[in-house]
């Protein structure tokens, strides 16, 4: 069963997609993380690191439910067999059944968040020939940066994915901080890709951060400042996660790649 948590009268759930090894080492991906920076963040996140030494990573989308209401999904996970990441992540995924195993239909579905477009984050958003939003009565939310980036971060971006929810009249392009509901906000977090966005919900006792891939690994929580090999912007991509991890104050993060879905985060003091 996927692993839920409660926040007041909103349930978050947890959906793996798949789950597999890194394409690279993890000390490529991370090229300035000293050993010490990975005996801490093996130790607060032990799942992420194989018994040889290799990243283990999820492949994860949460979905957002205020009591028996409509359903806000974050990501779409890495799609089915002939999804646009085949050429590295673990397909196919299994989301339609993490949704099942959690009571959500895909009609249930209103809002598809797309923190950014790269394919591991994309997979279930369109499916088949041609192409057809597999959530059928969801508006997909993208910021403009991202659209407007999406055939510079894959060719195929326009014909597989953009278009087809264009042709659906579901896609719906946003511009920076956007509030969804009076619980749930977009937040713009560039650098890792130039339109990323997480997702803050504000709870009575609890703000929830869906990270997207500001974060990608404990070890960028040891320490915020060290870049990801795969940003588009480095530099961009650490003011983003510095700011998200303190001026908003987060207690909980809700991640996509490591292994315990939710992360308790200590809230800055002063």
């Amino acid at each position: 069963m996927p692993l839920s948590r409660t926040f007041g009268s909103i349930t978050v759930t947890a959906l793996t997609d798949g789950e597999g090894a890194f394409f690279q080492p993890r000390a490529e991906a991370f090229p300035q993380a000293t050993a010490a920076h990975w005996r801490e963040a093996d130790r607060r996140d032990p799942g992420s690191v194989t018994a040889d030494g290799q990243w283990w990573l999820p492949f994860r989308s949460f979905a957002i439910r205020v009591d028996d209401g409509p359903v806000t999904l974050v990501d779409a996970g890495i799609g089915p067999a002939d999804s646009l990441a085949a050429t590295w992540a673990p397909v196919p995924g299994r989301l339609p059944a993490e949704l099942a195993a959690a009571g959500i239909d895909p009609a249930d579905v209103d809002t598809v968040v797309l923190t950014h477009l790269h394919t591991d984050h994309i997979g279930w958003a369109v499916t088949g020939t041609p192409g057809r939003p597999y959530f059928p009565n969801a508006s997909y939310l993208v910021q403009r940066a991202e659209l407007d980036a999406a055939e510079t971060l894959n060719p195929r971006l326009p014909a597989g994915l953009v278009a087809p929810l264009r042709a659906a009249g579901q896609l719906r392009v946003v511009d920076g901080e956007t509030t969804l509901t009076p619980a749930v906000r977009l937040l713009p977090t560039p650098g890792h890709t130039p339109g990323h966005q997480s997702v803050l919900l504000t709870g009575a006792d609890d703000r929830v951060l869906f990270t997207g891939d500001l974060l990608v690994h404990a070890v960028q929580l040891v320490d915020p400042d060290l870049a990801y090999a795969h940003e588009v912007d480095p530099d961009e991509a650490r003011a983003s996660r510095l700011t998200a991890l303190s001026a908003h104050s987060p207690t909980v993060l809700a991640t996509p790649h490591l292994a315990e879905p939710f992360t308790p985060h200590p809230t800055p003091s002063g």
